[in-house]
């Protein structure tokens, strides 16, 4: 709101307390009043919605989104490719959507012909991201490709083999005679290195 409601009353009201206490108040509820205009009018776009206004939409399309993983951003853009997948899909079209999605170059669609495959290299982390692009891709691909995962992590994994040998001496026999407490169950002899 641009200029206080006090602004709007005759001159004579400004000096009286009571009116200017309730010109304030006028003033915080008008403020309220556009701020809701202006929410309701960004609710009307997905990029620029809020939670409530998202929550139904998601509602609306089926989604069960997890707010704990999930990002408001990752779920407005998630909203944009429900709504964006309409026939007819082409290869091209799946790769702009993945783009879209998981972002430029990080996935990448091909197809076997001769064998009705259907190739995607991804390398994506976010488990939700990953949920994503697999309704994406269960949405356009036709039902005579078949669907073949490909992942694509830059990080390796190294694998150590050590082997030792140790002996295990135990302490009580099940034979009734021994007091629980007494002693540990085992004695654990010194570790010795095979290999």
């Amino acid at each position: 709101m641009t200029n206080p409601i006090l602004d709007y009353l005759p001159s004579f009201y400004r000096d009286i307390r009571e009116f200017i206490d309730l010109a304030e108040t006028e003033d915080e509820e008008l403020q309220l009043a556009d701020d809701a205009i202006g929410q309701l009018f960004n609710d009307q776009f997905v990029m620029t919605s809020g939670l409530d206004a998202i929550k139904r939409r998601e509602r609306m399309l089926g989604i069960q989104a997890d707010p704990t993983t999930e990002t408001l951003d990752f779920r407005r853009r998630r909203i944009i490719n429900r709504y964006s997948t309409k026939p007819p899909f082409t290869i091209r079209y799946l790769q702009e959507q993945l783009d879209r999605l998981v972002g430029p170059g990080m996935t990448i669609v091909s197809v076997d012909v001769q064998n009705f495959v259907l190739y995607v290299t991804a390398s994506i982390e976010n488990a939700s991201v990953f949920r994503e692009v697999q309704y994406t891709i269960q949405t356009v691909k036709p039902a005579n490709l078949v669907y073949q995962q490909k992942t694509a992590i830059d990080n390796t994994i190294a694998i150590e083999e050590h082997i030792s040998r140790q002996t295990i001496e135990w302490n009580y026999k099940l034979n009734g005679t021994w007091q629980l407490g007494e002693k540990p169950f085992v004695t654990l002899g010194t570790e010795v290195p095979i290999k």
